[in-house]
């Protein structure tokens, strides 16, 4: 299975893939889309959006994580970052495509072991586990940690929870509130 993790940013959004089979993780690329810094904000997020769907055209992922957004101290800084996600969110999206989001805490834990991890110890896990790879930069090498962050979850998920996938049981109080909601009586 092929997975995308996107490290979210209006200036450079970062991006990387990995192919998943079983525990093995293997690199395929990764790299930044940026957006020209003196564009209008419109434009910016177009730039985002077009060079996403170009990387998901190119190497076809099955599925998709994306890191959360953080609530900084500057409240339009938030905002339009909050903007650059949604529009982010929103190409693997119109590919039909499952998308996950992860805390930037529990990304940093699954890759390296504690929530508050500096860049350099995501950086440099990152490359231990992809093999010695060659990241782009740290934004790159945010999206490969999301990436790799997506295959560990979404593994333990199967493992565990294969209740999931099966048809829903009904419950019978559900169904009595169901018909007390759409006007029939109980009785």
């Amino acid at each position: 299975m092929r997975i995308v993790g996107i490290d979210p940013g209006l200036r450079q959004t970062g991006w990387g893939m990995i192919d998943v089979d079983g525990n093995r993780l293997q690199h395929v690329a990764n790299g930044v889309v940026g957006s020209a810094a003196d564009g209008e904000f419109a434009q910016r997020l177009r730039q985002l959006f077009d060079g996403i769907t170009e990387i998901l055209e190119r190497f076809q992922p099955s599925e998709a994580a994306v890191e959360e957004t953080f609530v900084n101290r500057n409240p339009a800084s938030t905002l339009k970052l909050g903007q650059a996600r949604g529009v982010v969110l929103l190409a693997p999206a119109l590919k039909e495509m499952k998308v996950a989001e992860y805390s930037a805490n529990l990304v940093k834990k699954s890759v390296v072991g504690v929530g508050h991890a500096a860049k350099q110890q995501i950086h440099l896990m990152v490359k231990t586990l992809l093999g010695g790879i060659d990241v782009k930069n740290s934004d790159a090498a945010d999206a490969l940690a999301v990436a790799i962050c997506h295959a560990h979850y979404r593994s333990t998920r199967q493992r565990w929870m294969p209740v999931h996938d099966q048809k829903p049981r009904r419950v019978r109080a559900k169904s009595q509130s169901a018909s007390v909601v759409s006007g029939d009586s109980l009785g």
